[in-house]
């Protein structure tokens, strides 16, 4: 099938590539333009792009699709058959949509209608779900509405992270996709129930601050979710610190306060929580520096217990 491919992060690739193993032919690969990333803002491209540069597939970066004059005629000259959306990252216009003989596939991991927008696994993980999934589904003009094509429901791990869920989901959803359009011809068409629908916006830098009142487990959920970005924060000293991994310990008695520190061991910095639980923070990144081991964090810090999060 001679298919357009709409996507960014490297949750995608799993699907591009795919689609070339099945025999596809990729004619043209749309993507988010290239932008500044990391510390030095540092111009870098989408994972897609690199992928399809590195197996010949041409690429476009249109700033707006809704406003490009050009991505309407350049389409119709390769005239696909079908479209396939894996988290592009822009709204894409209904001429878009429906010009090819098929129009065009959405690959989203949730199971829809639960969770439509641009964050759904780390809602899933935020929500404290066990069971989360993929969904294929026909594009229209609103956001994640169209009809279900496909579905397979995924566990999620104890203690999984974003990024492992995310991988995990793209592996699955790649097969998944590839299986929908074998059967593109004859697979039903399942209205979504709209009643039931729920939301995953995109997560904001400061929607990332650690309320250290909550519980552990609410927090030990936040930081999964948060990671690797925007991620979860925390201030020590009023320096910013990015909280990377860590988990939820045993209670402990009566007394101590949130967001203090109430042991450091070489596993990592004990925090208190809301109603006398524990976090133990094992790996962080100090504001202009790299990932470290708590421990080792301490130790060049004379970070001791009694200092306080906040």
């Amino acid at each position: 099938m001679k298919i357009v491919f709409f996507g960014s992060p490297s949750s995608a690739v799993y699907s591009l590539k795919k689609l070339i193993e099945e025999g596809h032919r990729i004619d043209l690969v749309i993507t988010q333009p290239d932008k500044p990333s990391g510390r030095g803002k540092k111009v870098t491209a989408s994972a897609v792009k690199h992928y399809a540069q590195t197996v010949g597939i041409p690429v476009y970066q249109p700033e707006k699709i809704r406003k490009d004059p050009l991505i309407r005629e350049r389409l119709e000259r390769i005239a696909p058959d079908l479209n396939v959306v894996v988290a592009y990252g822009q709204i894409i216009p209904a001429p878009i949509i429906y010009l090819p003989k098929y129009n065009s596939i959405n690959l989203h991991f949730s199971l829809l209608p639960k969770f439509r927008g641009a964050s759904p696994v780390s809602w899933s993980i935020l929500n404290g779900d066990k069971i989360t999934g993929v969904s294929v589904f026909q594009l229209d003009e609103k956001t994640d509405q169209g009809d279900i094509l496909a579905m397979q429901e995924v566990t999620i791990h104890p203690g999984e992270y974003a990024d492992e869920l995310e991988d995990r989901l793209a592996a699955i959803g790649a097969e998944l996709l590839c299986k929908t359009i074998k059967n593109i011809d004859t697979i039903p068409h399942i209205k979504q129930d709209h009643s039931k629908a729920t939301f995953a916006p995109l997560l904001k830098k400061e929607d990332g601050k650690i309320d250290w009142t909550k519980e552990a487990a609410e927090i030990d959920r936040k930081i999964r979710a948060f990671t690797p970005w925007p991620s979860a924060f925390s201030f020590l000293d009023h320096k910013r610190i990015k909280v990377i991994k860590g988990k939820k310990r045993d209670c402990l008695p009566d007394g101590c306060s949130p967001g203090e520190i109430i042991g450091i061991e070489r596993t990592g910095i004990k925090v208190c929580c809301g109603h006398n639980s524990i976090y133990q923070i094992e790996e962080l990144q100090p504001e202009g520096k790299k990932v470290m081991s708590a421990y080792a964090f301490s130790l060049g810090n004379r970070i001791n217990p009694g200092t306080k999060f906040r």
